[in-house]
């Protein structure tokens, strides 16, 4: 009992907490609007999952940079990029769908090594880079497809759609997959140099870690996991759009911030969890709350703005609680080193 209640307690303090708790409050939220039944039903999980992977995927390739003291806000136009090119090569040049798969993580991969360099080697504050490399992904993008067009096969869309043994969505295993190579990342040496660099990268070179070479591996692998989403998005829509989903770049860092990661070192992959899950559930409770009243009150109409507003404001407040719990949490954690530090230099004395 004694192990349990200290666990909980660790938990209480870790950066995840907040996250944690704002997202059983969004699921509470959900049973309460939509009824138990109908939210874990496995019609109602699998679109859930396969409307909402890419935003999730696209916060966990962000949470990687900013562990590691850095950011993308191009990232959400990068996802459009690979649609594209998992749209076009087997369109035009008669490529099969898998292999355009591939061709479209490597365009992730190499626009993200661009602005690796960009932050890494010639030290542009990442915001500026990926600012900047928002607009030539952009013009990338058109020159490739100029117009909304392009179709995916039945079998793959209709296969990423499928929820399997009748509760486990095929995006679900996505993400789960994405979760479980960060697991193994995380325990590597280069995992481990993730959280040195973004905690004190002066400190990590004093160390023999080298930083630049740290923040492009991060960059990189941020580029896997955007072309995975890349993936998925083109799966979930089934076409190609060059200038789509441009917001999931600001979207995913309010994710991270909501769940309780802090800019460098601070927090964990199940922030970014927590986080792109409340934000996710949060707009799904609203649509189906006005939902409800249009079926109940005769006449209620209301437009996708004012839901989207409302959505919003929540996903606000949520990011509000968690700025302010983070504040605390690290003020505890400086006084705890501190009296730590205190107590060391008393039994050294001793």
């Amino acid at each position: 009992m004694n192990s349990l209640k200290n666990s909980f307690m660790r938990f209480k303090r870790s950066p995840a907490f907040t996250g944690f708790v704002l997202f059983m409050i969004a699921i509470i939220m959900n049973l309460i609007i939509r009824g138990p039944g109908n939210f874990f039903g496995a019609s109602s999980l699998g679109t859930l999952f396969a409307k909402n992977a890419p935003i999730i995927l696209v916060t966990l390739a962000q949470a990687v940079l900013l562990i590691t003291g850095t950011l993308d806000i191009s990232i959400g136009i990068q996802l459009a990029l690979v649609n594209v090119v998992v749209i076009m090569l087997p369109q035009e040049l008669g490529m099969s769908v898998p292999v355009a798969w591939i061709f479209g993580i490597l365009a992730a991969l190499a626009i993200s090594a661009v602005g690796g360099f960009l932050v890494a080697v010639l030290r542009v504050p990442s915001i500026l880079a990926t600012f900047a490399l928002t607009y030539v992904i952009k013009g990338i993008n058109v020159l490739i497809m100029n117009v909304p067009q392009g179709s995916v096969p039945k079998e793959y869309y209709g296969a990423y759609d499928t929820v399997l043994f009748g509760f486990l969505p095929v995006a679900a295993l996505i993400i789960v997959g994405v979760l479980l190579m960060w697991m193994f990342v995380k325990r590597t040496k280069f995992g481990k140099h993730i959280y040195a660099v973004g905690a004190n990268p002066r400190n990590a070179f004093a160390a023999g870690i080298n930083p630049t070479k740290t923040i492009m591996k991060a960059f990189l692998f941020k580029g896997l996991i955007t072309g995975i989403a890349g993936i998925s998005l083109t799966l979930m829509l089934a076409a190609g759009n060059p200038l789509q989903v441009e917001g999931y770049g600001l979207r995913s860092l309010a994710a991270c911030i909501i769940g309780g990661l802090g800019f460098g070192g601070w927090g964990s992959m199940s922030c970014a969890v927590f986080g792109a899950g409340f934000l996710v559930l949060i707009q799904n409770a609203v649509y189906y709350f006005f939902n409800f009243l249009q079926d109940i009150l005769t006449g209620f109409q209301i437009t996708s703005y004012w839901q989207n507003f409302i959505s919003d404001a929540i996903v606000l407040l949520g990011l509000l609680m968690t700025t302010v719990t983070a504040k605390a949490q690290k003020e505890t954690l400086k006084q705890g080193l501190s009296r730590q530090l205190k107590r060391g230099e008393k039994f050294a004395k001793q």
